[in-house]
């Protein structure tokens, strides 16, 4: 089958980064300034559309014809952008994505990131930065420029020239990727599966436009008043910087030269001399907390339609290939504790902009809008939401995995898994901790326990779960050794699970664990086979010294997602396990998702082990939370003996209803 790889330049007055390439498209100045493209192993072409050339007519036919493949590093912006600008529907099915393929081999999200992890001999033009800022966005007027707002290729035509050329390099670069790639192919589901990604994201959820709105225009009000009051306090001019409010603390002997972030807070309250500086402290907490980065962001990246579009991304955490957020950042929304009439109330009274009443009922602005954010996505018109999600995916996988056999039994019969656990760990009868019984403290424990244990945590993953503090610290090292000794099984895993690699690397062999696992080294790279299908990959694997443990470790090379760098991890049998587990979970989804848009589901989001599914009100009898969670819980074949659960909604706005 031909293949034809594809790399466009565009421009548009709407800011990519802010707003995605759905919003981006939708300006009225939006266009493709150059179409570089190759077939096969032939020649790079560039059509340079502003100097009014034409699109071939096989490159044009070829776009719509499923006999032929094209590929682009982020085909998502290729394919918008090209169904936009020429008209022409460019069916998923038929793309490849190679920024996806490098994502699951463990590579960067770039294509000069991956380039240069690859040391490709193809390098991505380090020029382009700047072409891409001189000829894509607009640019300020100045009397140099003539007052203009944006650069056309006649006012540098030497610039033009290396742009065209960058244009096509990136082309050269793509297809010496994808032959790198080519030899760890996708499994067809997975396309099949980025495919229906890519129709979730072209489907979008609708937003709630008044409440998004009124919640900016209620943090600004809300902002303008703690200002206010803390410039009286102070008769500082500008009581928000850091550096005049740290001044006048130290004129009243608060010491806040380490800053005044929330982790300081606590001992600064304690130094106030005096209510007056207690209170312009108070005023500072209360100013960092009013955040509406989330609000702005549905503003940033609504289109015509009031819907968002692209707030997922396939493959986005590489190691295991689950989903990431993007955007409006869907998967770290904050939880709702505010329910049922209550949230239905609070989230009219914003709408109506009766903030005086709002912050009476509900007390702080910065409270109740993060309580309200999830209800800004709201059912199309005629629609109403189905919510659902898989009840403790992770623990059954894991329990499957290992074979804890009480623990499988819990899942299939009463699924109180925290009780459960905590009546293994103590020692005390399991229908005594219920509600009303001295032992029902005991669920914390086993609850705390069983969030932190499972992967090899230990007392600071307790501490970390422990968000509540119901549990003395002094407890943590007995209930680590509690917990294991409750699930000898999973403790054995996690031990087999690091032999197993590390023997896979040392003997560049194959070492099968059960339930279809294994893992296997070929051509520098670690590859731990999952029941799926799927491989999850580990770049370079070596074997070191672990100096804190005292014997040899497994070190891969990867990007690290906080420092935003290509560098080396270690990592040990708690770290496998979590990562075969996640993906594992990631592949329920996958199947759940597949049988839900088969059965007729519109899908507009989906969030960790949860589905949002967009379901006409009409006609009458179609959908049903009972048949949801009956579709989402049907045995997989290839994880036989897995224990599935779902429970789900239906609600009229996005909600979390724990």
């Amino acid at each position: 089958m031909p293949v034809l790889s594809i790399d466009i330049e565009t421009y548009s007055s709407v800011s990519l980064k802010e707003c995605g390439v759905y919003r981006y498209v939708e300006a009225p100045d939006f266009e493709i300034l150059l179409f570089a493209y190759a077939y096969d192993d032939e020649s790079v072409q560039v059509v340079d559309l502003t100097a009014f050339e034409d699109l071939p007519e096989r490159v044009r036919l070829d776009l719509a014809d499923p006999a032929v493949i094209k590929t682009a590093f982020n085909a998502n912006f290729e394919r918008v952008c090209i169904e936009k600008h020429f008209g022409i529907r460019c069916d998923p099915r038929q793309w490849r994505c190679t920024m996806v393929w490098s994502l699951a081999l463990g590579l960067p999200g770039s294509l000069e990131g991956v380039a240069e992890a690859l040391g490709l001999e193809a390098q991505k033009d380090a020029r382009g930065k700047a072409l891409i800022k001189y000829f894509s966005v607009p640019c300020n007027p100045t009397k140099a420029n003539g007052g203009r707002t944006r650069n056309f290729p006649e006012h540098d035509p030497k610039k033009w020239r290396q742009f065209i050329e960058y244009n096509r390099q990136d082309v050269v670069v793509e297809r010496e990727i994808r032959r790198f790639l080519e030899q760890f192919p996708l499994p067809d589901h997975e396309w099949e599966l980025w495919a229906l990604d890519q129709e979730i994201n072209d489907r979008g959820i609708r937003l709630d436009p008044t409440l998004f709105r009124q919640a900016i225009a209620c943090d600004a009000q809300y902002e303008e008043r703690l200002i206010a009051e803390a410039k009286e306090l102070t008769g500082l001019e500008n009581p928000n910087s850091l550096e005049q409010l740290k001044e006048w603390l130290a004129e009243r002997g608060v010491d806040a030269s380490e800053g005044l972030a929330k982790e300081q807070m606590p001992v600064l309250l304690d130094q106030a001399p005096d209510e007056e500086t207690r209170r312009v402290l108070e005023l500072r907490q209360e100013m960092a907390k009013t955040s509406v980065d989330k609000y702005r962001a549905m503003e940033r990246c609504m289109c015509a339609d009031e819907r968002a579009r692209g707030l997922l991304q396939f493959c986005g955490a590489g190691r295991t290939w689950r989903w990431a957020g993007r955007l409006v950042q869907v998967q770290n929304l904050p939880k709702n504790s505010i329910t049922g009439n209550d949230l239905a109330l609070a989230r009219e009274t914003l709408r109506n902009g009766d903030f005086a009443l709002l912050e009476m009922l509900y007390g702080p602005p910065p409270f109740v809008l993060s309580q309200l954010i999830r209800t800004a996505f709201i059912p199309s018109s005629g629609c109403r939401f189905i919510v659902a999600d898989f009840s403790a995916i992770e623990g059954r996988v894991v329990a499957w995995l290992a074979d804890e056999e009480w623990k499988l039994e819990v899942f299939r019969g009463h699924g109180k898994v925290y009780e459960a656990t905590a009546s293994r760990m103590f020692g005390v009868p399991l229908e005594t901790i219920v509600k009303g019984h001295e032992n029902y403290r005991y669920r914390a424990f086993g609850k705390v326990a069983e969030l932190a244990c499972g992967y090899q945590g230990g007392v600071n993953a307790l501490a970390v779960m422990d968000s509540k503090k119901e549990i003395d610290p002094d407890q943590y090292p007995i209930l680590v050794k509690q917990w294991r000794e409750a699930n000898p099984n999973i403790v054995r895993l996690w031990y087999k699970t690091e032999e197993a690699a590390i023997r896979a690397v040392r003997e560049k062999t194959t070492v099968p664990l059960k339930h279809g696992v294994r893992y296997r080294y070929e051509s520098g790279y670690l590859f731990a086979d999952l029941p799926s299908g799927r491989s999850l990959a580990y770049k370079n694997p070596r074997i070191k010294p672990d100096p804190n443990y005292g014997k040899d470790g497994l070190v891969f090379d990867g990007m690290d997602q906080v420092k935003k760098k290509w560098m080396p991890h270690r990592t040990y049998g708690g770290r496998l396990v979590e990562n075969i587990v996640q993906a594992i979970a990631r592949d329920c989804l996958a199947v759940a998702l597949r049988r839900l848009s088969d059965a007729g589901y519109p899908i507009v989001m989906h969030v960790h082990d949860e589905v949002v599914l967009d379901v006409p009100v009409v006609p009458v009898g179609f959908g049903s939370v009972e048949e949801v969670t009956k579709i989402m819980t049907q045995p997989i074949d290839w994880a036989p003996g897995l224990p599935l659960a779902a429970a789900g909604f239906e609600c009229e706005f996005y909600q979390k209803n724990d």
